[in-house]
């Protein structure tokens, strides 16, 4: 188990997703997929490694720091980032990071080893293996979800930047509606808006929610 620190972004995503019991994925492959990419994007702007530049309005992706952060995941992304040959969009930039290889098998890899969930396998349909993660200490995804529960359901009171991202990307991913009754998210529709669009948060904070609305725009016209 590697030493305690605050779940990055793409790792919370993570937890939502799956099955807690089951260990399988419960939310839609193409859609999730883009949140982690999403998720990751808005992780190295809000680490200060990338930042965004607007031209003719158009907003690209730009490098700030090349210093690695020590997470295998993010620190191949910055690679991407620092190798590219052009400067490229926000969507193209989720697209890349979402494409990433065994990307949801590393970052729950990850989580083993904080010991959050284990690894183990299974068999579908008594022919084929697969790799599956039950959780195994609750207590994270427990503290998550009470965080989510607190902005989405109160009007008053500060909301920071991790928290608004993972509204806006887990809320038009379907992630969302795996943590909460969708009546009760639909009766919240106007306060997850404001949530999404970075009203509750510093303008420090606003590229990476925008990280975050590419992600949920090319999450949701992919096939």
């Amino acid at each position: 188990m590697t030493p305690s620190r605050p779940l990055y972004l793409h790792e919370e995503i993570l937890l939502l997703a799956f099955r807690n019991k089951k260990g399988t994925l419960a939310a839609e492959e193409t859609k999730f997929q883009h949140a982690l990419g999403g998720a990751i994007l808005a992780e190295l702007l809000l680490q200060g490694r990338a930042g965004v530049e607007e031209e003719r309005r158009k907003k690209f992706v730009a490098l700030r720091n090349r210093r690695p952060l020590g997470e295998p995941v993010l620190d191949e992304a910055l690679t991407k980032l620092r190798d590219a040959k052009r400067r490229a969009s926000l969507k193209t930039w989720v697209m890349r990071f979402a494409g990433m290889k065994r990307l949801r098998h590393r970052v729950a890899r990850q989580l083993c080893r904080r010991g959050i969930l284990r690894a183990d396998e299974d068999k579908v349909l008594l022919i084929f293996t697969r790799k599956i993660y039950p959780e195994l200490d609750p207590r994270p995804e427990r503290a998550l979800v009470e965080r989510l529960r607190a902005a989405i359901f109160a009007d008053t009171g500060d909301v920071d930047a991790r928290t608004a991202i993972l509204v806006s990307l887990a809320d038009k991913t379907g992630l969302l509606k795996l943590a909460f009754d969708r009546k009760d998210l639909k009766a919240r529709k106007a306060r997850i808006a404001s949530l999404a669009a970075g009203e509750a948060v510093g303008q420090a904070a606003k590229a990476a929610t925008d990280a975050a609305q590419a992600a949920i725009l090319v999450a949701v016209i992919a096939p």
